[in-house]
């Protein structure tokens, strides 16, 4: 039968100990990628968690702005409904709005044509 261990120039090396120390030295390395991994996982888990609280800060944001419009939107409406005298009020008011987009609209070409 053949001897199980290799000679080499001090001594004998066996097959037992070769693949021994090719297991401990895969097990190294799976060692190494599988704290790669966990750390991946652990940054993956914290972006995670900052991508949900902006999220919901602004579903937040969201909400608090649906209630303004929805009010400003039952006092215009109420506005409208409430009679001649009002109208004169609304056409100021739109006229209003009119001019000042057309101001704001005039400075911001006026801006980014000198840019």
């Amino acid at each position: 039968m053949a001897d199980p261990s290799i000679s080499t120039g001090r001594g004998a090396v066996t097959t037992e100990d070769m693949l021994e120390s090719e297991n401990n030295r895969l097990s190294d390395n799976l060692a190494t990628k599988v704290s790669q991994l966990k750390s991946i996982a652990l940054d993956i888990q914290e972006e995670t968690e900052e991508q949900n609280r902006y999220i919901n800060g602004m579903d937040n944001d969201f909400d608090g702005t649906q209630g303004l419009l929805g009010g400003s939107f039952k006092r215009v409406q109420g506005m409208i409904q409430s009679g001649r005298g009002n109208r004169k009020l609304m056409c100021y008011i739109t006229l209003f709005l009119v001019a000042f987009f057309f101001v704001a609209y005039l400075l911001m070409e006026k801006v980014l044509t000198r840019s």
